[in-house]
């Protein structure tokens, strides 16, 4: 089975709990206003690999990085939960935790046949669709007040009463190609202020690409 994905990250410490292998899928349904990566809407867009690749890489992410698990952004990632359930099952038989966002509600999630699979395997669920007259980023990994956590397993119960103490980060890379690359949650604000006081001011505007 294949996946349409935007691009991976073997390793990232900003996009849940741990050191995580981070997929951001291509394609969104849904278009939030205000959404902060509109180049993943596009089924057009991305490229297409096949689950047997994307479990080889977090296999080689985890003897190499030593994650703990695995996370599933977007795009939209429950507008390919047939793959992305098989390809969390597979992850679940290394022993690493799921954890996914979706701009629908779990409500409707969990009446949807199509979802059961890829339900079945997440550890942590972010559901509900980004509002920007909502923006708040004073919860770890949501970009505004609506949106929920799910525990739907034991495996990060115990960060339901910590929630309020973990702040939210980014990390920046600087690419071969001199692309600066950026990810975890920021406003365009504070991005904009971080590369004004930086070298990284040198670069060209069209180098720089806020990644989610």
């Amino acid at each position: 089975m294949d996946l349409r994905i935007h691009r991976y990250l073997p390793l990232t410490s900003v996009e849940g709990p741990g050191k995580r292998f981070c997929l951001w899928v291509q394609g969104c349904s849904i278009r939030c206003e205000g959404c902060a990566v509109p180049w993943t809407w596009s089924v057009d867009n991305g490229k297409v690999i096949s689950i047997d690749q994307l479990f080889h890489e977090i296999k080689e992410s985890k003897e190499n990085h030593d994650i703990e698990g695995v996370t599933f952004l977007g795009g939209e990632p429950f507008d390919q939960p047939e793959a992305l359930g098989e390809l969390a099952q597979k992850v679940k038989s290394l022993g690493l935790t799921v954890m996914s966002f979706s701009g629908y509600m779990y409500e409707d999630l969990k009446q949807r046949e199509d979802c059961q699979l890829f339900l079945s395997a997440i550890d942590l669920l972010i559901d509900g669709p980004f509002v920007k007259e909502k923006l708040d980023l004073s919860r770890p990994w949501t970009g505004s007040s609506n949106q929920r956590y799910h525990f739907l397993t034991d495996k990060y119960k115990h960060l339901e009463q910590q929630i309020a103490s973990i702040s939210n980060k980014i990390e920046i890379r600087i690419l071969e190609d001199g692309l600066v690359s950026v990810n975890g949650m920021a406003t365009q604000q504070t991005l904009e202020e971080l590369f004004h006081k930086t070298e990284f001011k040198k670069l060209s505007p069209t180098k720089f690409k806020e990644q989610g």
